[in-house]
């Protein structure tokens, strides 16, 4: 009985330590074994794995390609214009050792590359004019970061896999100066074209006011030509009619003169049996057969 209690304990404390010894390395991740704080063994492959217990310890890093996204940097430009810029960084850890013993963890890390990748972005893009950073084409300046951004990180077993600005602006006061500034301008612009909108109108106004006064002129003209024309027509025909027959000329012209004579409807004519407008009724006879 007591040796079977025994056995048992030794079979719970076996596997105890079989327990603390065994460790898994995934896929995504790498590992050291650490020997009272002291690096031991560097695991890259993904599998089972054996420690001694209670002496050594395991760091798991990941050995995917990780995201970065830095703090907002203002940059100065080399014609002394502020840009507020935006990056990112892919990086990856590709020395396990090197890592752990110069940054530790990847907290650490990150805070280092944001420093180094806001130094080197501050210097790069110092070198440039404002129009060029904010340009589509910053493949040249880009490069140039991510060289530099590479060659310090690699002192923390780091690769450098990318650099990106996602966003270049400028400073809150330079946006709302130019701002008002494009405001006062599109109002000038538009004040501009209101103005020539106005002369424009102006002219095409005085231009078709001309056109009417010349067709009404020149239809005036026209009209008194013809009446003219009909009135002497008429004079002709008058004249012929003189010729053919004075008396009945007469008699027409007579004719004329009462209806002018009463116009009106109100007109009273007293008048003399013998007058000249009646003359012509004392003469006439009735037409014999």
């Amino acid at each position: 009985m007591k040796a079977g209690k025994i056995l048992l304990s030794i079979i719970i404390l076996l596997g105890v330590v079989l327990f603390f010894s065994v460790f898994v390395v995934k896929e995504v991740n790498q590992a050291i074994v650490l020997q009272f704080g002291d690096p031991k063994k560097i695991i890259l492959k993904p599998g089972l794995n054996f420690k001694i217990p209670f002496i050594q310890n395991v760091v798991f890093l990941d050995k995917r390609i990780l995201n970065l996204d830095t703090p907002p940097e203002e940059v100065i430009a080399s014609d002394q214009k502020r840009l507020i810029v935006d990056a990112f960084a892919r990086f990856q850890i590709v020395d396990p050792l090197k890592f752990y013993i110069s940054v530790g963890n990847e907290r650490v890390a990150r805070s280092r590359l944001a420093t180094i990748i806001n130094s080197r972005i501050r210097n790069v893009l110092g070198q440039q004019e404002l129009q060029t950073l904010l340009s589509q084409d910053r493949s040249k300046q880009m490069a140039l970061i991510q060289e530099g951004v590479n060659n310090e990180a690699e002192n923390f077993g780091i690769k450098i896999v990318d650099v990106r600005i996602k966003r270049a602006d400028l400073p809150q006061a330079n946006s709302d100066a130019i701002f008002r500034r494009m405001q006062t301008e599109r109002e000038r612009e538009a004040k501009e074209f209101r103005a020539k909108g106005a002369e424009m109108a102006v002219t095409i106004t005085s231009t078709a006011d001309k056109e009417v006064t010349v067709i009404l002129a020149d239809a005036e003209k026209k009209s008194e030509i013809m009446k003219g024309e009909g009135d002497g027509e008429r004079n002709k025909i008058f004249a012929d009619a003189f010729g053919r027959d004075p008396e009945f000329f007469a008699f027409y012209r007579s004719m004329q003169a009462y209806e002018r004579s009463l116009i009106g409807g109100e007109t009273s004519l007293i008048l003399s049996p013998d007058s000249e407008f009646f003359k012509f009724f004392g003469n006439i006879k009735p037409k014999t057969e």
